[in-house]
């Protein structure tokens, strides 16, 4: 049986648009709730997938934030290209520094990181990261423990210049995030393991937007868009976009 992981996706609902980004070994699953809900409010949206995301580890590692940033930007001109003139971006972690860097990139109408990183990482937890999310889709896969065993074997011998280059993504942004000034609403989950939660500070008080908002959910992990505040996450998200000066 061939497995079919998440696809990218696109909801078209009204004019105004919203471009949605996963994070680093997601996919578009992460953000395909708060796609439907903007829909049923009637926003459109459109989630692209990174290379060697949703696909088998072993394609991951060969691949990087450059390859992830062409897919970013054709998300934003696959919008432009359905005739979306303005468009809004939301990004989850790894899709979240995305969406900082299309702020000073872009024309964006809104910015919305959620559970975005600021600060360097160390590599060895990222890389142990990376092993257990190759770890787990194998098991998505279906594969018995001694395959699974043999392949993580191979696969920890991949070298993962990846990981350094997302290091360098995130310094890069994080020194341009005073370039932004279209409206921002930072989130961050109290109980996010993965990055360190005064990024959220970082990117708040960076941003030059005179429209700028900030707001900790308590209850939160990391994958705040699959946690127990969804469906606060997807109505807070909802009225800052209803906030925005739309001309459509």
């Amino acid at each position: 049986m061939k497995l079919t992981g998440p696809k990218p996706f696109t909801f078209e609902a009204g004019k105004r648009a919203v471009l949605l980004l996963h994070g680093f070994t997601g996919s578009s699953a992460d953000v395909r709730m708060l796609g439907r809900f903007l829909e049923k409010k009637g926003y459109t949206s459109h989630a692209p997938h990174y290379k060697g995301h949703g696909v088998p580890p072993e394609e991951l590692v060969h691949t990087g934030p450059e390859d992830w940033w062409k897919d970013v930007m054709g998300g934003y001109e696959h919008l432009k290209s359905l005739g979306y003139e303005e468009i809004a971006v939301a990004g989850l972690s790894l899709g979240g520094v995305f969406s900082l860097k299309l702020g000073y990139t872009v024309p964006v109408k809104g910015i919305v990181p959620m559970c975005a990183p600021m600060y360097i990482k160390d590599e060895k937890v990222m890389y142990e990261g990376v092993v257990d999310y190759a770890r787990e889709y194998k098991k998505f896969e279906g594969k018995n423990e001694e395959q699974i065993e043999t392949e993580m074997n191979e696969f920890k011998k991949t070298p993962m210049n990846t990981l350094k280059a997302l290091q360098n993504l995130i310094a890069d942004v994080r020194n341009n995030v005073d370039m932004i000034y279209a409206p921002t609403f930072v989130v961050q989950a109290r109980h996010d393991h993965m990055i360190n939660t005064d990024s959220a500070n970082i990117i708040y008080n960076a941003v030059e937007s005179p429209l700028k908002e900030i707001k900790w959910y308590e209850e939160s992990g990391h994958v705040i868009t699959l946690d127990k505040e969804k469906e606060q996450l997807h109505e807070d998200v909802y009225q800052f976009l209803e906030k925005l000066e739309w001309n459509v």
